[in-house]
């Protein structure tokens, strides 16, 4: 048996299910990080998000845990770090929650009398520990055919619910392949001539133009979709007793995106929407966490969490209000497939970013992973480049162990200041403060034996220089905690 290292204690609340009790609509895009028209982009068209920001919170600083797929959903629906839980890495490279019975907010809600439903991907395993009484379009659905049968099955979940509902909609935009338009979305899809590359590439090139139009195309798809998702809430008559949450899984699967520690991987786009119980065109500052959203919907539906989750309730933030908040945000990465295992633990506070490679100093694998599949010309494209541009990359191709970034002056984490002697007391107090959180939050690879294991674990499925899952046997949830 594995030994559980949280307690979660619930206490619900003594009024009984009612319909004050909220209902709860989870949106969640794929692979898109805050590149929305309420954030500040000038190339995408997103009126229904935007008018959904008009209408509740933006909150500017939000994360996830991880940025992968199975990693951050787990971690949201589990409302545990990646290294706490145990979906570590992709589902369907057989990586899973360490038990079947961790806490996790359907199980919690469906306790509590709400009616439950997802509709697109799960994407965590097993799914038999998320009991959801309705479930539809379980693919990935990567091709988008029918995304018009997203808004048809939450139309019939959400009129057939005579109880208070949670339902998650999952959509596959912003996904790779970048499809410039399906079914006539976006009406005009955008050009590489209409666009620049996202600027924490601090690159340019047609292929990069062509590629960052695509990725735009894809969200303003994803827009219209949400929008007609909303307005079936709408008419069911049910949207002003609705928290509506809206947020990206982790950034767009570009070169310092998806599967990374920086901005552009763990940085998302979060807004809330709730009639009545939050300031509308209200924007955000704190440093947030998609592991805030399980206690949060908890404590809108009137239960109260005691202990035991990573995250804390927004709800205080709900109000145009001071709050004494936290100072840090934590996020981390061990792999995605086989192909780009490559461990990472990151702290920022509202100034400065501090990443620590636990395999400093070797080649980090999901930097070519990327690289050939989607930008094979970078080395091309580098040579003109600045000097600290091409020292960036370079350190993602073989990082150091630590590197700390000034958000302000350097947004895009372009120069380390790790290894300057001017900066070494901004590091110690990051260090210190990333070592204490991997302490407190049990972090397994805290041991080197459990680093080295899972290493070779991994390696084990490659055969002449790839891997192969059939191949992959992983024990890491047994001996991650083992005596």
């Amino acid at each position: 048996m594995i030994r559980f290292l949280i307690v979660l204690v619930i206490f619900f609340s003594p009024f009984g299910i009612s319909a004050k009790r909220p209902n709860i609509l989870l949106i969640v895009s794929e692979d898109n990080g805050p590149e929305l028209g309420c954030y500040g982009e000038p190339y995408v068209q997103t009126p229904n998000l935007d008018r959904l920001a008009s209408r509740g919170i933006l909150f500017e600083k939000a994360y996830v845990p991880q940025a992968g797929c199975s990693q951050s959903r787990a971690a949201y629906l589990t409302g545990l770090y990646p290294h706490q839980n145990g979906q570590i890495g992709l589902a369907t490279w057989k990586f899973r929650l360490y038990e079947d019975s961790v806490p996790n907010l359907v199980s919690t809600l469906k306790k509590a009398g709400y009616r439950t439903g997802l509709i697109g991907k799960l994407h965590v395993n097993p799914s038999s520990a998320f009991p959801f009484d309705f479930k539809k379009i379980s693919t990935a659905n990567f091709s988008r055919k029918k995304l018009s049968n997203y808004t048809k099955e939450a139309k019939a979940f959400i009129e057939d619910s005579q109880q208070p509902f949670f339902l998650n909609v999952n959509y596959p935009d912003a996904h790779r392949p970048f499809l410039s338009q399906v079914a006539g979305l976006p009406k005009k899809p955008l050009t590489a001539k209409e666009v620049t590359p996202l600027a924490y590439f601090g690159l340019d090139s047609l292929e990069l133009r062509q590629q960052t139009a695509d990725y735009y195309n894809c969200i303003s798809r994803l827009d219209s979709k949400i929008g007609e998702l909303i307005e079936t809430l709408q008419k069911s008559g049910k949207i002003e007793n609705t928290l509506i949450i809206y947020l990206g899984d982790h950034g767009a699967d570009l070169l310092r995106g998806k599967r990374t520690c920086y901005e552009g991987g763990t940085r998302i786009p979060l807004i809330i929407s709730w009639p009545s119980n939050i300031v509308s065109d209200s924007r955000r500052k704190e440093l947030v966490s998609s592991l805030d959203l399980f206690p949060t919907i908890i404590d809108a539906a009137g239960l109260n969490l005691i202990s035991g989750l990573a995250g804390r309730s927004l709800l205080p933030l709900f109000k145009k209000e001071p709050v004494s908040w936290r100072q840090h945000i934590f996020t981390e990465y061990h792999l995605h497939s086989a192909h780009n295992f490559f461990p990472q633990r990151a702290v920022r506070n509202h100034r400065y970013k501090l990443i620590q490679n636990l395999l400093p100093n070797q080649t980090n694998p999901g930097y070519n992973f990327t690289r050939k599949k989607f930008i094979p010309r970078l080395p091309e494209i580098l040579t003109t480049s600045s000097k600290n541009l091409r020292s960036a990359y370079q350190r993602m191709e073989r990082p150091p162990e630590f590197e700390l970034y000034d958000l302000e002056s350097d947004p895009y984490e372009f120069v380390n200041l790790a290894y300057l002697s001017q900066h070494a007391s901004t590091l110690k107090s990051l260090r210190t403060t990333l070592r204490n959180w991997r302490g407190k939050t049990s972090d397994p690879l805290l041991k080197a034996e459990n680093l080295n294991r899972l290493k070779v674990e991994i390696e084990s499925c490659f055969t002449n220089g790839s891997p192969d899952k059939s191949d992959l046997h992983l024990t890491y949830p047994q001996f991650f905690f083992s005596k």
